[in-house]
């Protein structure tokens, strides 16, 4: 890039009463459209965009907002020092360094490299001093162009070997976004070790690209530091080293500690070590899955069930969705002659109506020739996908503890809970055994000999053998009868404890709006549809009416009281209404971030609402995803639309009125005493 990212221009210093963050974010798209660099409300749009997706707010007073917009038309860097700090979202407080970082479409990972350099200087405190004492615009400008544009210089030399008995760590920093944390922590870790007398080498795994430690580099370690909060790529790279494991939070706030941790941790013959092959076969660390030591084992097996609900959704969606096309194209009586149609007939050979039993009574179905077949091909597709459910669902949580020698023996276990009638209760305990087992199994340290064969063969056939005959001898008999106990209360509910069931489903559907508890309620709607009964479709149909209500909310309050939000928020209502309509509950996220004090527990009011009436309704839904746009899988729909409706409002207007009162309250506490109200 041959022009300068930031000019004096672009410098703000000393800025009086900044506002909150919504407004500092306004204040930078001023000054970049100001430039000529950029059109200010499409800058501002994407800004505010960003921020919703997660907090730009870091350690140390300091936020980084950012994005890459076709809104701009030239790169570049915007700095506001406020007197007065404003809340982007850090843990420790406020910030009072802002820097706005604008790129163009076409700049692909370009502004991501910019990220990973600011925010790699931003951790040394001389630096950020030098930020926060500039005195003038010319001086602070000349400061970040000092980092993020140095004079060019000779490239960086091979790794050296080891020098003396200086100890040689590496440490793998990934976050969420792959942005900042991402950076911050690798430099916090580097600065550590360097204080240390450590040889320390990092690998940023982030959205600004990754570039893996030479071979030659992993082979003179003596330790791994993983500071991650998702999971990192080729962690068997690193088999039989020592490794200490943290969130990127604490190497940006404790790096030394975690340098001496993994200091003490290669003369520790007892230290937690990679124990996978170095093929790359498996990658878990002693006492640890993919989740990371340092998390509890509660917390660990949350993640690992998030992980099997998450890869068993896309099994719900295609099988339920394919279900309702067959009942749409070949009446609802096509369910109980799908399989023989389908496979017996063709599109050269069309069947005629067919008979079929149905509480002892023989009748014929609705429909003969090209939609009854082709509704037959649809439910079948999408009965088989169903039957997958279960499996997967047991599969992917061993996967999410274990890692790949998980999987095989979980999607047993599922296939055989769904054979003796556990169902998906017996899913998520096989799920969970053949993930601990065979995390077990592969911390064993087998010799080089035979590590090769654990993962594909020994892992697998061990873990298979020993739950499998847990749930044969044992568990399995207990897990049918809790499920068919399930099931008979489900099918028996009526009244009262229906729509109580309702008010609970609803108030965890809004809660954290695609998080965990979120998830929780979609699995156990989701995983009853494999009964297909009367109970479980209208348990589905309470969930996803209340999923709703979130985001359609949200556009209606923003159409209502338009001056409550700013700009991208309008923007972000408008979009909502497709989201919502299509029960997608996070396109409310951005809201509940920026407020949640006052968006989720209006919310959960309206979603209260909407599951107690669906239920009361009876309405039921054989669709497990879609919203509006899945009408011929509910029934009655206009029970369902009138109980998305009624949430709807009731969650608009209580955020609303909250809204409205809290900007009230805040005009009042700034208006001078004595001074006039404004009308």
């Amino acid at each position: 890039m041959s022009h300068r990212l930031i000019t004096p221009e672009l410098v703000g210093l000393g800025v009086e009463d900044p506002g909150d963050k919504h407004a500092v974010i306004a204040r930078l798209a001023d000054m970049v459209s100001a430039a000529g660099r950029a059109d200010r409300d499409g800058l501002e749009a994407a800004f505010e965009e960003r921020e919703a997706q997660f907090a730009t707010g870091m350690p140390g007073g300091i936020a980084i907002p950012h994005c890459r917009t076709a809104a701009v038309r030239e790169a570049s860097l915007a700095l506001l020092r406020l007197s007065t700090p404003v809340d982007f979202g850090a843990g420790d407080g406020p910030a009072d360094l802002v820097i706005g970082i604008a790129a163009p479409d076409e700049s692909g990972s370009e502004h991501m490299k910019l990220l990973a350099k600011l925010s790699r200087a931003l951790v040394k405190a001389d630096f950020v001093a030098a930020l926060r004492g500039a005195s003038t615009p010319q001086e602070a400008a000349d400061l970040v162009l000092g980092v993020v544009q140095p004079p060019a210089t000779a490239p960086a030399a091979p790794p050296a070997a080891r020098q003396g008995d200086r100890p040689v760590i590496l440490a793998v920093t990934s976050c969420p976004t792959g942005i900042a944390h991402t950076y911050m922590a690798a430099e916090a870790i580097e600065q550590a070790g360097a204080e240390r007398g450590a040889e320390i080498h990092t690998e940023t795994q982030g959205s600004g690209g990754i570039t893996p430690f030479p071979q030659e580099v992993i082979d003179r370690a003596d330790a791994l530091i993983v500071s991650a909060d998702v999971n990192i790529t080729g962690r068997g790279r690193f088999a039989g080293l020592p490794v200490i494991e943290s969130d990127t939070n604490t190497a940006i706030s404790d790096a030394p500690a975690l340098v001496d941790r993994a200091l003490a941790a290669i003369a520790d013959p007892s230290a937690p070590r990679v124990a996978a092959s170095r093929s790359g076969d498996a990658s878990a660390a002693e006492g640890a899955g993919a989740s990371g030591a340092h998390l509890g084992w509660g917390r660990r097996i949350q993640q690992a069930v998030m992980t099997g609900v998450s890869y068993m959704i896309p099994f719900v969606a295609a099988g339920g969705l394919l279900t309702a096309l067959g009942f749409l194209v070949g009446g609802y009586d096509v369910a109980f002659v799908s399989q023989d149609v389908a496979l017996k007939y063709s599109l050269w050979n069309l069947p005629e109506a067919q008979s079929y039993v149905s509480n002892g009574a023989t009748l014929i179905t609705d429909h003969a020739g090209l939609s009854l077949y082709l509704g037959a091909v649809f439910n079948a597709l999408g009965g088989w996908g169903m039957g997958f459910l279960v499996a997967a669902l047991s599969g992917y949580i061993a996967f999410g503890l274990a890692g790949r020698p998980g999987i095989a023996p979980g999607f047993i276990g599922g296939a055989l809970s769904v054979a003796i009638g556990a169902g998906f209760i017996g899913g998520l305990v096989t799920g969970i055994l053949c993930g601990l087992i065979a995390m077990w199994l592969a911390s064993l340290g087998a010799p080089r000999w035979l590590s090769g064969l654990m993962p594909v063969a020994i892992i697998p056939l061990v873990t298979t053998l020993v739950v499998g005959s847990l749930m044969l001898m044992l568990l399995g008999r207990p897990l049918a009868a809790v499920m068919t106990g399930l099931q008979s209360w489900l099918t028996g509910m009526t009244g009262s404890s229906a729509i109580l069931l309702g008010i609970v489903l609803g108030l965890m559907m809004c809660f954290d709006l695609g998080g965990p508890v979120n998830k929780a309620a979609y699995l156990f709607a989701t995983a009853g549809l494999s009964s297909a009964t009367d109970a479980s479709y209208q348990i589905m149909a309470a969930v996803m009416a209340a999923g709703m209500v979130p985001p359609l909310a949200m556009a209606l309050s923003t159409a209502l009281r338009p001056r409550l939000y700013t700009s991208a928020e309008r923007q972000n209502g408008t979009a909502a209404w497709l989201l919502g309509a299509s029960f997608i509950s996070e396109g409310a996220i951005p809201f509940a971030a920026s407020d949640p004090l006052r968006v989720i527990p209006s919310m959960m009011a309206g979603g209260a609402v909407t599951g107690a009436m669906s239920m009361a309704l009876h309405v039921g839904s054989k669709a497990p995803h879609g919203g509006i746009f899945v009408f011929f899988a509910v029934d009655p729909i206009w029970g369902f639309l009138l109980s998305i409706v009624a949430g709807m409002i009731v969650s608009a207007l209580l955020v609303t009125l909250l809204k409205a009162a809290a900007r009230r309250k805040a005009a009042g506490a700034a208006e001078p005493a004595g001074a006039p109200t404004a009308v």
